[in-house]
């Protein structure tokens, strides 16, 4: 096996799940560490007021980014004997963005490869959304895997 350290980053989407189910192929009956990451994004709450509960949205936030990791867990561990590596990261406010948090964390770790799901999204919706997937091709320094969602 070319790869030793495996990171996957999700976020509990259609095409986060398409790349666990990557992911289980390729370390199928394999001697790797796999390291399954999930961002609980603190700048998604970026508005406020006097009744803004911001440190309770943000435990929410944060429970349900370990409820996505536990079952990517759950999912891989049940279907091979691997055993995952669980990380969940935060992103507070202007501290940059998703794709350049996921590279300093596979860079930090140090992955052989990094397995990400994309939408696949064309035209002006990736232009009004933005690519987390198309940032992190930009500015990775090690083998990525990029898993399209289903259609």
């Amino acid at each position: 096996m070319l790869y030793k350290n495996i990171m996957l980053a999700i976020d509990g989407s259609e095409a986060s799940n398409a790349a666990v189910q990557e992911a289980l192929k390729l370390i199928k009956d394999q001697d790797v560490h796999l390291r399954i990451i999930h961002i609980a994004d603190e700048s998604v709450f970026h508005v406020g007021g006097p009744s803004f509960d911001y440190p309770l949205l943000i435990a929410e936030l944060k429970q349900q980014g370990q409820g996505i990791l536990d079952a990517a867990a759950s999912t891989i561990e049940s279907q091979s004997s691997i055993k995952v590596e669980k990380s969940l990261l935060e992103m507070k406010l202007l501290q940059g963005g998703v794709a350049e948090l996921i590279i300093e964390e596979a860079k930090d770790w140090p992955t052989d490869l990094l397995i990400l799901g994309t939408h696949g999204r064309r035209g002006f919706s990736r232009l009004f959304l933005g690519s987390v997937a198309e940032n992190i091709i930009r500015i990775a320094t090690m083998p990525v895997l990029l898993v399209h969602a289903p259609k």
